[in-house]
């Protein structure tokens, strides 16, 4: 069987079918993202035509080391498409994302984008979304009242588990890009995730979560078989 990271280039090399010349790319943000990156920079050298909005600093540091040219949203407030990893994938395409912190960025650029497309190993797909912890974004006035809301907001919702603190391995409080914190809740299942999402979203003091609801429309899994891919139309 394929180690995980040789799964998730996989994945990533397979987005890279949906790229176009002249494309406006939302780039994510996670280990698999940066393996589409990386594999970006690859086709830019042999001639692609590509404009790129990165999800973080890491990510544009990395485009820029690729030869990838970028944008900020406010230049290109309208992209094509959006390539990025997920921490869980569930049904109908609905997403925990946050794990490497990026979760307000990656949700502003892939609510810029026509398409967002997941790429994954096999592993994220879940039947029910939780087990990952679900990342919540906040500003740093004020946390002990912000949790205490947050509990409350997650209980209603009929959820249930401890929140953390997001450190960082030397145990200082960690930053995001914005400079705001992350609390980690450890909810275990997630069976009604709209409704959680509208009680998050309801909280003073909450910036964003990482519920990624009606963003995905298409999701490529990497396995020891090749790649699934999975499909999904609000519409339809």
């Amino acid at each position: 069987m394929a180690d995980a990271d040789a799964l998730k280039r996989l994945a990533a090399a397979r987005a890279l079918d949906f790229v176009t010349d002249g494309m406006r790319l939302g780039l994510g943000t996670g280990s698999t993202a940066a393996h589409f990156v990386d594999l970006l920079g690859d086709r830019v050298a042999a001639g692609l035509k590509v404009v790129g909005v990165p999800t973080s600093e890491r990510t544009r540091a990395q485009a820029l080391s690729r030869g990838v040219p970028i944008a900020t949203l406010d230049e290109q407030p309208e992209l094509d498409l959006c390539i990025d990893g997920a921490d869980e994938i569930g049904p109908e395409l609905a997403l925990i994302k946050g794990g490497g912190g990026a979760l307000l960025r990656e949700k502003l650029v892939a609510s810029a984008a026509r398409e967002m497309i997941v790429i994954a190993d096999q592993t994220k797909h879940v039947a029910m979304l939780g087990q990952f912890p679900l990342p919540v974004e906040g500003v740093d006035f004020g946390i002990a009242a912000l949790q205490r809301r947050l509990d409350a907001a997650i209980a209603a919702a009929g959820c249930a588990g401890p929140g953390t603190l997001r450190r960082t391995a030397d145990g200082a409080v960690f930053r995001t890009d914005q400079n705001n914190v992350i609390l980690d809740y450890a909810l275990g299942r997630i069976p009604d995730p709209a409704r959680l999402a509208a009680a998050l979203d309801g909280v003073v003091g909450v910036v964003e979560h990482g519920l990624f609801l009606g963003l995905a429309r298409r999701a490529l899994l990497a396995g020891p078989d090749g790649i699934t891919l999975l499909e999904w139309n609000a519409g339809a």
